[in-house]
């Protein structure tokens, strides 16, 4: 292959994966509105559901959302009640979002339905096919991140 076909598939697959990224994400972020929550809220809830309490300051890295906005995000979920801020008791400058019994109660009634929805998008594919996808795209990301 030439180093210009070689270019040209590069893009191809660049556009491929950008456009199937977007239109699963409208799917999944279609139905979190359903549950009123937008896709951030979202991300930090299914994360203290799954992980328990977590610091503040590491909620943004573990759901790819700057710091900044974690802050807006948690004053919204606590509106709401579904999480509170914890203070650590062993260092002052640490504050845990915790969730609460009714968001405990509010992802155990939507997370179901949530899993059927993503293998309802993805099931289109064999579960040979859906390894070798996850293998290939790590592939590219993993090589992606440690480029200098």
């Amino acid at each position: 292959m030439t180093k210009d076909k070689q270019i040209e598939e590069s893009l191809k697959l660049f556009i491929v994966l950008s456009r199937a990224h977007r239109a699963i994400n409208d799917q999944v972020n279609k139905q979190i509105a359903s549950f009123d929550l937008n896709p951030t809220e979202f991300a930090v809830m299914e994360l203290l559901y799954h992980k328990g309490e977590q610091p503040l300051q590491q909620i943004g890295g573990k759901i790819l959302l700057a710091s900044g906005s974690i802050t807006y995000v948690v004053d919204k979920l606590e509106k709401k009640e579904l999480l509170i801020r914890k203070a650590c008791p062993k260092d002052r400058r640490v504050t845990y979002a915790q969730i609460t019994d009714k968001g405990r109660k509010l992802i155990e009634d939507i997370f179901p339905s949530h899993r059927e929805r993503i293998d309802e998008i993805i099931g289109v594919l064999s579960d040979e096919e859906k390894l070798l996808v996850t293998d290939l795209v790590k592939k590219v990301g993993y090589h992606a991140r440690d480029m200098r």
